[in-house]
């Protein structure tokens, strides 16, 4: 079975189990484990804060393209955004000019492409904010316990402004499965999350490798 294969009839569901392979294969990156630890240098943090800056302000800039597409539009939501508390973040964590890796400015690229598909920007945008409001809860948590960051530094986890994560992700999904996809668009969407888990983890490949963790992913 393919990523395209409908699974359930849902289509939240049937992301969930389309990327399920991925995602653990993400989560499983010696990068986030050595970070779980507390094993990695303070600008070992920075250096990731430093891609998801030019990640979002490329997702998010696509969002402003497709605000007005009738398909793409719920999901340009302003309480989501994150490049503002990324910049306080960064200045916090005494960053300059960010170190945009090559993986990065890849999966930068393949974003301002999504900027043309709200099928391929939907995928792009469950990947990334579904992911960090959950797995990033815990992130939020090493950096305050292992660096002792709270406020600015980590604000980037703080998904107050959406209330109940909970509710959230249920209205999520209920826009993601409410949403007029047609059969072509549902597939790209499909394909598109797999891919996005993809670019995601070749540039945790790469930050391992700038950071001097000489394992790689676990497959």
């Amino acid at each position: 079975m393919d990523a395209t294969t409908p699974i359930t009839g849902t289509l939240s569901a049937d992301l969930r189990q389309a990327t399920w392979a991925v995602h653990e294969q993400a989560h499983g990156s010696t990068y986030f484990a050595a970070l779980f630890d507390g094993a990695l240098p303070l600008d070992a943090y920075t250096l990731l804060a430093e891609q998801y800056i030019a990640i979002y302000t490329a997702l998010e800039g696509a969002g402003d393209v497709l605000a007005a597409d009738p398909v793409a539009a719920p999901f340009v939501i302003d309480e989501l955004r994150r490049v503002p508390a990324l910049h306080a973040d960064l200045d916090a964590l005494g960053g300059g000019v960010p170190r945009v890796l090559p993986s990065t400015t890849a999966y930068v690229a393949r974003l301002r492409e999504a900027a043309t598909d709200p099928a391929l920007f939907v995928a792009h945008h469950y990947v990334r904010y579904l992911g960090d409001m959950a797995g990033g809860q815990v992130v939020g948590k090493i950096l305050q316990r292992t660096y002792g960051i709270d406020g600015p530094g980590r604000l980037f986890y703080d998904f107050k402004a959406l209330g109940s994560p909970s509710v959230f992700r249920t209205r999520y999904r209920a826009l993601l499965d409410g949403a007029a996809w047609t059969p072509a668009q549902r597939d790209r969407l499909l394909a598109e999350a797999v891919h996005a888990f993809e670019l995601n983890i070749a540039v945790l490949t790469e930050m391992a490798e700038e950071v001097g963790l000489a394992q790689p992913l676990a497959s």
